[in-house]
């Protein structure tokens, strides 16, 4: 057989060409390997040997778990002790791609009569008394059930498989699919990462060149944050058979050539032509194998990376629309500067520029998962990550949104708060100024860890022949989101937190930028003063009248944060009002709350508002129209929702207090529910004692909730900071 005729086995094409390398291809090698060891992607011989002994320590406390669980069966001691039990090491580490702190993903390998229930139990609670554990947690109920942690800083996912054996030997080959008879789906994904780690580097015809491509695409994925599973892009796995694949069609070639012909390749792609390193196999189970022809799921693939083992399976199901679209714009700006390299006229550091997510957009939503507890954190803010990838989907359905694009990672925090007050604020991202943290053991005070999570809003263009306004609207998505996230069911509603708020980009926090890279905020052009009606010159202090067709505007920083019922009850108090029953009871029941969102002056008429008044108009000449709109029972008050008519902040209202109808004139724009409560046109469930459009499910601003409290009804302009009527995420679009 020709050596041609032997390369053409690698893959289910024939190779593109079989050339050796050039001069030029063997330098840009040795440059893309200098800059990969610069940038420090190759761990020490010590810190090899460290990861050695990690892995011989956790075989030993695995045999030690399946002696215990096969004495608890019943068996013989001597059959215990010979029952066995193997790690098998997959990903990075098995492809010999890791770096320096990189975890080990590892597979704990059982006889028969040990289950899944018995590792997440017995397993967890062995590695959690060992002294080089920390950081541990189990996540059982994930696609592939995990225990992570970290053993001598190691970190390592450890999953598990139980066979159909009685017991495991310690040679023990997992590339036999007999071995997979009798399995449920979730062992057999288990055995799948070892089984697909294997066959990959089975099917390279050149491991060194692979490996060098491979460590240089999993960086530069990393640095321009796209490389995560879990938020919809590639994970690791995808990326090794990406790799696997241009070297199978270049079997030749040196590793700066793959790198190169890699990103032409992948931005060239025929998506959702599958990528396969070998033809998809049938086997001996009767389990779903990938086929786009019988399954309308897998049809619906938009990149579809096939894993090698049987039963092949989509590497990449979790990408969406906007992941996909944010892939291939990488793709292709990789070529342009891999193309310069190979020609002499680039720097592979180029390559590994810093993603410029936190700058890219002008509107970002931002989610911010809460615990009081270090090790409830870690499932919960786990749980909502694992979710993020449907709000993605939902926010894709939105009009006059091109794209929404998650940042791959989340950033946890853990604030010592010394009141109730401070952590209400530290779960909606307002964390207090440094300062000498209190001890330990000062009374009140207590810790709460936060992960927050950030999606970039894409806003498509304006059609230049539309005038009619356009407005944002991921009411529905967020809400939907948020309700997926509590239905979880280890979610505790009284340790645990969810918000899910918008924000400009000069209003993201310091933390998600390096040093010297947060944007300077633009300065904003001082308001022109209304030429229909200025300021005497002689009295330049005077306060300037006001017509009545002006609208209250919100302050800007305003973040929409859920308020809780006693901070509704709290407001409602400083306004020296008394609660309607409604209000009472509605308050009393609820248990999703409301939050205050930002520090907010006390007297509303600061800030950044604009309040105009009735006595205003009367004093200017104009007629005596009532400015507040509201029902007769204390506190009622309605109003349209979105893009319902102006309402206006009455002085007679605030003088008279809340509830009393100004100048006698009582009038209603929304429909009346229940028990006097008001439902608002275009939005759903009960308000909370009439206040329209407050419910359970929508966020509210601090401003917002104030005022309707005091029995006024807010509105807004369509500036660039302003928030729609109805407290949801949404607003007017420039």
């Amino acid at each position: 057989m020709s050596a041609f005729q032997q390369q053409k086995l690698f893959g289910v094409t024939p190779p593109i060409s079989t050339a050796e390398p050039t001069q030029k291809e063997h330098d840009a090698t040795e440059g893309l390997v200098q800059t990969l060891k610069d940038l420090g992607l190759f761990e020490s011989d010590e810190e090899s040997r460290k990861r050695e002994l990690v892995l011989g320590k956790l075989n030993s406390i695995f045999k030690e778990f399946v002696t215990r669980v096969s004495l608890r069966h019943g068996l013989p001691e001597s059959m215990a002790e010979e029952a066995g039990g193997k790690i098998f090491t997959f990903g990075s580490y098995r492809l010999g791609v890791h770096g320096k702190g990189s975890d080990i993903d590892t597979l704990c390998v059982a006889p028969s009569y040990v289950k899944r229930e018995d590792f997440f139990s017995d397993m967890y609670e062995l590695l959690k008394a060992r002294p080089e554990t920390t950081d541990i947690t189990a996540v059982s109920d994930a696609y592939v059930p995990v225990i992570k942690f970290e053993f001598s800083k190691i970190p390592i996912d450890l999953v598990f498989a139980g066979l159909e054996l009685p017991a495991i030997p310690d040679d023990l080959d997992l590339a036999d699919d007999n071995l997979l008879q009798k399995l449920d789906e979730r062992d057999v994904r288990s055995l799948n990462g070892s089984r697909v780690t294997d066959e990959i580097l089975r099917l390279v015809p050149n491991i060194d060149a692979f490996r060098i491509a491979l460590r240089c695409i999993k960086l530069w994925a990393t640095r321009r944050a796209i490389y995560s599973n879990v938020m919809g892009f590639f994970g690791g796995v995808a990326w090794a058979i990406l790799v696997a694949r241009v070297c199978q069609l270049y079997p030749n070639a040196a590793a700066g050539a793959i790198v190169s012909k890699f990103f032409r390749i992948m931005h060239k792609w025929s998506w959702p032509q599958p990528v396969l390193l070998k033809h998809i196999e049938e086997g001996p189970l009767a389990v779903r194998v990938w086929n786009p022809k019988i399954y309308p799921q897998d049809k619906a693939h938009r990149m579809p990376i096939i894993t090698p083992a049987y039963p092949s399976m989509c590497a990449t199901h979790n990408v969406t629309e906007s992941t996909r679209i944010v892939t291939t714009q990488e793709f292709e700006r990789a070529a342009d500067i891999a193309d310069r390299v190979m020609i002499g006229s680039g720097s592979w550091i180029e390559l590994f520029t810093k993603s410029d997510f936190f700058t890219r957009y002008k509107f970002y939503l931002q989610i911010i998962a809460s615990s009081d507890q270090a090790e409830s954190q870690l499932r919960w803010s786990g749980m909502v990550e694992s979710r993020l990838r449907q709000l993605v989907k939902q926010l894709e359905l939105v009009d006059h949104l091109d794209l929404a694009h998650p940042y791959i990672k989340g950033f946890d925090k853990v604030c010592r708060c010394i009141n109730e007050e401070e952590r209400s604020r530290a779960a909606h991202g307002q964390f207090p100024l440094p300062r000498e943290e209190p001890p330990a053991d000062t009374p009140g005070t207590s810790n709460l860890y936060t992960s927050t999570f950030y999606i970039g809003l894409s806003i498509k263009a304006k059609d230049p022949t539309s005038n009619s306004p356009r407005k944002l609207d991921i009411a529905w998505p967020t809400r939907d989101f948020v309700s997926m996230v509590k239905a979880w069911d280890k979610f505790d509603c009284g340790t645990m937190g969810i918000v899910v708020q918008y924000m400009k980009r000069g209003a993201l926090p310091a933390e998600v930028f390096e040093e010297g890279e947060q944007p300077k905020p633009l300065k904003k052009r001082p308001k022109s003063r209304n030429r229909s009606n200025p300021a005497p010159e002689e009295n330049p202090t005077k306060k300037r009248r006001a017509s009545v067709t002006e609208s209250v505007s919100l302050p800007s920083g305003n973040y929409y944060a859920p308020l809780d019922a006693a901070e509704v009850l709290r407001i409602r108090d400083e306004l020296k009002d008394p609660l309607s029953p409604f209000l009472k009871s509605d308050l009393a029941s609820s248990g999703s709350g409301f939050m205050p969102g930002t520090p907010l002056p006390e007297d509303p008429t600061e800030g950044g508002f604009n309040l105009k008044t009735n006595d205003d108009a009367k004093e200017n000449g104009g007629a005596s129209t009532p400015l507040l709109q509201q029902q007769t029972a204390a506190g009622d008050v309605s109003g349209r929702t979105g893009g319902g008519p102006a309402m206006r902040y009455s002085a007679a209202a605030q003088r008279n207090g809340p509830g009393s109808p100004a100048n006698g004139t009582t009038t209603t724009s929304g429909t009346a529910g229940a028990a006097g409560k008001v439902m608002s046109p275009g939005s759903s469930g009960l308000m909370y004692g009439g206040i329209s459009g407050i419910n359970a499910s929508s966020p509210r601003t601090y401003p917002e909730i104030k005022l309707r409290l005091a029995g006024q009804q807010p509105t807004t302009t369509n500036g660039s900071n302003s928030k729609p009527v109805d407290g949801t995420p949404s607003g007017a679009l420039p």
